[in-house]
């Protein structure tokens, strides 16, 4: 099956790229996640959109990600979240929440899958967070939940 990926796929490729993976690869994964739509004669004229817009948010080398790392780093981002009377959160922080605390704290646009959380967030206070810009280059952030 032919297939033009929408997102990154790691071991495959970024989107724009035309791939060629199994029938059933791409019908029950790639598809129904919206990773990749089908490739036809019209869709391959959305490949330049798909490309022009994964350049203009992607990391251009490792300075670039250094400089992109420094920014985010030196961010107050604080976070609201429903919480209980003890502090305890109804839920925990997604990455989703983090990418959009991030963007409205004057950071960058973030993507969700680059979010890393490596203990869930179910609690008021203060929390490192980290955000990985390229495969050697992770920003750390401090990310302070409160209560709304």
């Amino acid at each position: 099956m032919k297939l033009i990926l929408t997102a990154p796929i790691e071991h495959l490729g970024v989107p724009g790229d035309v791939v060629e993976v199994k029938d059933g690869y791409g019908r029950n994964y790639l598809l129904p996640r919206s990773f990749a739509i089908k490739w036809t004669r019209g869709a391959e004229k959305q490949i330049e959109g798909i490309k022009r817009a994964r350049d203009a948010r992607e990391i251009r080398g490792v300075e670039h990600a250094v400089q992109v790392r420094e920014q985010l780093e030196a961010l107050q981002v604080v976070l609201p979240a429903r919480a209980g009377e003890s502090g305890k959160l109804f839920g925990a922080v997604t990455p989703a929440d983090l990418a959009l605390a991030v963007k409205k704290a004057g950071g960058p646009a973030i993507d969700k899958r680059s979010v890393e959380i490596t203990k869930p967030i179910k609690a008021v206070g203060t929390h490192t967070v980290g955000i990985k810009l390229t495969s050697g280059v992770v920003a750390h952030i401090q990310v302070a939940v409160t209560a709304a």
